[in-house]
């Protein structure tokens, strides 16, 4: 297994991480000796990045990744945790919350939940609209001195809230969503991390399954999240469903399936960028580590650009009640 960096002031992690949300929340039925499995198989694999939120499943999937990491060396394993969404008895989002004893609140679950005294990254989930980044990012800082947090990520946030955050505190790495389908980081927010020394965790590398090879139109309102996505309904559907049948046929000319393209894609983009796969299932763990030995050539980069250049997909990568929520999505002049 291959390590990248996250930042130049971030801990080196596996060229791949996993994304643990779905055994836990939001997609639908999940098993949990599959999901304890899955993970053990990620670990064998070397897979040392593991990405959590401590909202995902309220806490479950804290819970979950303590099962799985027990007896195991505590220092083999990166462990990012995502904080401050709220939600109420049925799940329903709230709103965020990242004021400093917010914060410490928030810590002092999550590493009661994990079963360890300190998380590697902690990261904002969201920016919190009511509270400045200085505050929360300067909390965090304290809780680095304190020895509870290793490193400071941030999440789903533009170049502004970027540069007032790295003027705090150096920040390992932006998780966000990069695929060939959302593209949005290109313009301005990849290349503010990059003068900055910041990585990226890039979530949605297969846009929820939608670019996977496994989606189809008979799965259209599925009784999970992906059922209020704009990408995955109607015309929106079927228009994307066909940027895949496309991206299926260079994977074909190339000899590696569709998942596998798509990760490769996002891991050619840069050695600062680690993708993460949300994988609940060991076969598609497997599918996804075959990533890890795709080197795709100038021409298939460039056969990929012409058939999916940015802004290609139908549809916006979240309801536009959650975008209003994303500091990343905010228009600048």
């Amino acid at each position: 297994m291959n390590q990248r960096k996250l930042g130049a002031a971030g801990p080196e992690v596996s060229a791949i991480g996993l994304g643990c949300m779905g055994m836990s929340d939001l997609y639908g039925p999940s098993d949990r000796g599959e999901s304890i499995a899955t993970i053990h198989a990620a670990l064998g694999a070397r897979i040392t990045l593991l990405d959590t939120g401590d909202f995902y499943g309220m806490g479950h999937n804290e819970m979950l990744i303590r099962e799985a990491l027990a007896g195991r060396d505590r220092a083999s394993v990166v462990i990012s945790v995502k904080f401050g969404a709220l939600r109420d008895i049925g799940g329903n989002w709230l709103g965020y919350d990242a004021r400093p004893l917010a914060v410490k609140n928030f810590l002092a679950y999550s590493l009661r939940r994990l079963g360890t005294d300190y998380v590697d990254v902690y990261r904002p989930s969201r920016l919190d609209p009511n509270v400045p980044i200085e505050d929360t990012i300067g909390t965090l800082a304290d809780m680095v001195k304190a020895g509870y947090v290793r490193h400071i990520g941030l999440s789903e946030v533009g170049p502004d809230t970027i540069r007032r955050a790295a003027a705090v505190h150096p920040i390992s790495d932006l998780q966000i969503e990069y695929s060939l389908i959302s593209r949005g980081i290109e313009a301005e927010i990849l290349p503010t991390c990059r003068k900055l020394g910041i990585g990226i965790t890039a979530y949605g590398v297969l846009s929820r399954g939608l670019i996977s090879g496994h989606w189809t139109r008979a799965r259209e309102g599925e009784h999970d999240y992906r059922g209020n996505s704009p990408r995955f309904q109607g015309a929106n559907l079927d228009a994307n469903l066909a940027l895949v049948e496309t991206l299926r046929g260079i994977a074909e000319g190339i000899g590696a399936s569709v998942a596998q393209v798509a990760i490769a894609w996002v891991a050619a983009q840069g050695p600062d960028i680690v993708p993460l796969v949300g994988a609940r299932r060991r076969d598609r763990l497997a599918e996804a580590l075959g990533a890890l030995n795709l080197t795709l050539s100038a021409d298939d980069l460039a056969k990929l650009a012409k058939a999916l250049p940015p802004g290609a997909a139908a549809g916006e990568r979240y309801p536009a009640a959650a975008l209003a929520h994303m500091d990343s999505e905010k228009k600048r002049a």
